[in-house]
């Protein structure tokens, strides 16, 4: 059992740092699967429906702004991570995780730069953190008007910056990254 674990929301200066454990094995109906960031929005959710329920197992790892800035973005990431792992209702063989570091996990895991590229569990990660989190932070703009979530996602645009100045931040802005 082989999980792929990747993540959605580091680079964000507003809200959380989502991760994502898939166990999945390619099949027809997920062709199209491949870094989050290379799909449209629509395919995204598309796909994340047909990853949850074509996957042998799929669980995600959330961290908060507030412990971002207290613990900083990589250790929130890697928690993210461990969460998600540990958080899979079927225990994976070899966890393989999209970048340098890997979480402290009682299974043995490695490091895969680029995997979200290369490696089709670590894609169907990347599409579920990432879709997760746009939902979360879609949520969130009800809740923090002005600020454009919907559309930004928390990440650090032009339009977004702008909001900050006027509006200040808010309590799910993380206070450690510059604005």
């Amino acid at each position: 059992m082989l999980a792929g674990v990747d993540e959605a929301g580091r680079g964000a200066l507003a809200g959380p740092v989502v991760a994502a454990a898939v166990i999945c094995d390619h099949c027809g109906e997920l062709d199209g699967v491949r870094d989050s960031k290379l799909i449209s929005e629509s395919r995204r959710e598309a796909l994340y429906e047909i990853i949850l329920k074509k996957s042998a197992a799929w669980s995600t790892g959330t961290v908060w702004p507030e412990e971002i800035d207290r613990i900083n973005i990589l250790n929130a990431t890697l928690k993210a991570m461990k969460i998600a792992v540990e958080s899979l209702p079927v225990k994976a063989d070899l966890v393989i995780v999209d970048g340098r570091k890997v979480p402290d996990i009682d299974i043995p895991a490695s490091p895969f730069t680029g995997g979200d590229g290369r490696s089709f569990c670590i894609a169907a990660a990347s599409i579920v953190a990432k879709v997760f989190r746009d939902r979360i932070m879609r949520e969130l703009c009800g809740r923090y008007r002005g600020y454009s979530f919907r559309r930004n996602k928390g990440y650090g645009t032009g339009e977004h910056k702008a909001a900050i100045r006027r509006l200040g931040i808010t309590e799910i802005h993380r206070k450690s990254f510059r604005h």
